[in-house]
């Protein structure tokens, strides 16, 4: 337990905000629209003692609470599914409703208050975005490039070389116009442009990587290499049992890096 502060487990949907807080043991619902957040910070700041929030990485549902909590002074943490989901196991919580998971949400802070992390700069939140849209056109264009193989291969002729071709121009400048963006991001913070220029003088690490590096891990140069491996995903998990040496295989990690 954490003494003298109130924990309060979000569960963020697209459409609402379902919680609960310790020791009050109090549920609400609120809309995830800017009147909930207000609502719901209110609603805070009439909380007993210090608060601190947590919710789960919802695929981005959570960032505009996320930062206007945090603007509002209030201690939010984003958490990661996979530890709640372990904690539920170990529970014994098999069912999944919002109501449970807010629940399991604030327990699971109580066990883990140091768990989760905290909003990144603005400056880094940009960059996550330009590097989100860049994976997500570059995979745009991989596809069309994979249609176009298709028809080649089947000998299908519908007079359409001429979309094909300007659509991937368009991907091709879009991709163009990111990157030269994410760039001039990086460069405007001189953190970011050091850990740039120490990733790429590491063979194999180009641009792209290191930027995706730098938005997704902001934790570098503050962790040892054994945790770098293992928030890539890149760290071999052992599977031993007593004199049983089992196979290492790499798992988790952060599923964008």
């Amino acid at each position: 337990m954490i003494a003298a502060t109130t924990v309060v487990g979000i569960d963020v949907s697209r459409d609402w905000l379902d919680g609960l807080d310790f020791p009050g043991q109090k549920r609400f619902r609120l809309a995830n629209s800017a009147d909930g957040h207000e609502q719901l910070i209110l609603a805070i700041r009439e909380m007993p003692g210090p608060v601190k929030v947590g919710f789960e990485a919802t695929g981005g549902q959570e960032w505009v609470l996320w930062a206007k909590l945090v603007a509002a002074g209030i201690d939010a943490r984003q958490l990661p599914p996979a530890q709640i989901k372990a904690f539920a196991l170990s529970r014994g919580t098999r069912a999944k409703t919002d109501r449970i998971d807010a629940e399991l949400i604030a327990r699971f802070m109580l066990f883990r208050p140091d768990a989760g992390r905290s909003l990144p700069s603005e400056n880094l939140r940009v960059l996550r975005t330009l590097t989100t849209r860049r994976a997500q056109t570059v995979d745009m264009r991989k596809r069309l490039a994979a249609q176009i193989a298709a028809r080649k291969k089947q000998d299908i002729l519908a007079d359409i070389e001429g979309m094909d071709d300007a659509l991937t121009t368009i991907l091709d400048s879009q991709i163009g116009e990111l990157e030269r963006r994410i760039e001039s991001v990086i460069a405007q913070e001189e953190s970011s442009a050091s850990k740039a220029r120490l990733l790429r003088s590491i063979p194999g690490i180009g641009p792209v990587s290191a930027a995706m590096l730098i938005a997704e891990m902001p934790e570098l140069g503050r962790m040892t290499s054994g945790e770098a491996a293992a928030m890539t995903g890149l760290a071999p998990v052992p599977h031993d049992s007593g004199t049983m040496r089992g196979k290492r295989a790499i798992a988790g990690g952060r599923r964008a890096l």
